[in-house]
């Protein structure tokens, strides 16, 4: 299975200024699955070792004797360590005591070793209070596929290869193949056991039973992680996020999840939620304009979760009416539309995702996004496109430019573009790598 962050690691790994390698997402996208691949493939050894529940780690980290250390891990796995040409992965760094202060010592006195951890719930533990090694670690993150990365798993490398020349006014003769690809990623989204077993068997019911099992995986991490007087308030906010996204205004509220529901009351819930990976926030701008940091309302916001898939198992939405309806993009516009640019943004960006209401909420822009220049992003499921709030906000901002993700065919004119939404991903990464 293809994923575009193994270009990052090829990147790290022959940096002159390389640090030990913190790898962190949500649960169960191939972290792991990654790494080993990257280690296999790019250098001659391979030490592997999972902290998780394995008594034989007990006081690897009980001082920072880098030799002793390095003596212990080759004993543990009968892998002689060499410098340079092996390749140390601890996964579930997290469950090691002082595991990840450890990377401390990795930079300092071990830099010509090629170290990578990773684990589950990473922003979790690192705000307990482990002591993180801040300036000491690269950090790389990782999502579940990208439509790009689906279309890869789908054998597509070729239609993948065409996306890539930007000759985006030239697909519009593949449209009917990108749609019903698009329809398939709609409902299978990108977490990786789940495309896996897709592309094997096409079978959608076990799609279904796969997506139902990580959700509940994902509910016991609740109780396992979270502080006990937490769970229950976590586990409310988690529910609810479907129904805030098919709102009309899809700006997250707390009188939805309780009557008289506060902010103090969720918040650190909230957190958790963000810290673990599986959700993603969104907050409101109140103006369009560079920096865009300086004009955010943190009091506003919209949630998303970290995949498609899961947000139709979450709904219940069924095979029939996501791969058959010929409706499906514009009747599930409000949470699946949205939720599947956001996925796509994530990707390839960790922060720096916005959207705009003005002050009286007549006015509302789905996304806003700042590169070289601040976009305004309006997100349409269907090809008639009646709305009027990109449009005026363009007239009313000189500076402001416009990308508009619809189905309808790619244009371009001043200050504004329509990419077509299965392409949406494509575009924004284009842009953003080369600014």
């Amino acid at each position: 299975m293809e994923r575009m962050i193994y270009q990052e690691l090829l990147a790290w790994k022959n940096s002159p200024h390389r640090k030990p390698l913190l790898l962190d997402g949500p649960r169960q996208v191939g972290k792991t699955w990654i790494l080993k691949e990257f280690g296999k493939n790019e250098y001659n050894k391979m030490l592997y070792i999972n902290c998780d529940n394995n008594p034989s780690l007990e006081g690897l980290f009980r001082d920072y004797d880098m030799n002793r250390i390095f003596r212990m891990l080759s004993a543990l796995t009968d892998v002689s360590v060499t410098k340079g040409d092996t390749f140390i992965f601890l996964d579930e760094i997290q469950e090691l005591d002082r595991g990840i202060a450890a990377l401390k010592y990795f930079c300092e006195e071990a830099g010509e070793y090629h170290v990578a951890v990773a684990g589950s719930s990473l922003g979790v533990k690192m705000n307990q209070g482990t002591g993180f090694p801040v300036g000491k670690v690269d950090k790389l993150h990782l999502e579940p596929l990208s439509f790009k990365e689906f279309l890869l798993a789908y054998g597509k490398k070729n239609l993948v290869s065409y996306m890539e020349t930007a000759k985006y006014s030239e697909l519009i003769d593949l449209k009917e193949m990108f749609v019903d690809l698009l329809r398939q990623y709609y409902y299978v989204g990108g977490m990786p056991e789940v495309v896996q077993n897709y592309m094997e068997t096409q079978d959608l019911k076990q799609v279904r039973k796969i997506q139902k099992s990580i959700l509940s995986d994902y509910e016991r991490d609740f109780s396992k992680h979270a502080p006990k007087e937490e769970v229950p308030r976590i586990q409310m906010v988690w529910n609810s996020i479907p129904g805030q996204l098919a709102k009309e205004n899809k700006k997250f509220v707390y009188g939805v999840l309780k009557s008289g529901g506060r902010a103090k009351e969720f918040e650190k819930a909230i957190v958790w939620l963000m810290d673990a990976g599986l959700i993603h926030k969104v907050n409101r701008v109140i103006r369009m304009k560079k920096p865009i940091k300086f004009y955010e309302d943190m009091k506003a916001f919209k949630l998303y979760l970290s995949d498609l898939g899961l947000l139709g198992a979450m709904t219940d939405v069924s095979a029939k009416d996501v791969l058959v309806n010929p409706s499906v993009f514009e009747e599930y516009k409000g949470s699946f539309t949205e939720q599947f640019v956001a996925q796509q943004y994530f990707a390839i960006r960790t922060d720096g995702l916005f959207y705009y209401t003005n002050e009286n909420s007549t006015c509302e822009i789905d996304f806003v996004m700042q590169g070289e220049d601040v976009f305004a992003v309006e997100v349409k499921a269907e090809e008639n496109l009646r709305a009027k709030s990109l449009k005026s906000m363009l007239q009313k901002e000189n500076e402001l430019k416009g990308w508009r993700f619809s189905m309808s065919n790619f244009r371009e004119e001043e200050r504004f573009v329509n990419v077509p939404l299965y392409l949406c991903g494509e575009w924004m990464s284009a842009y953003f790598e080369e600014t």
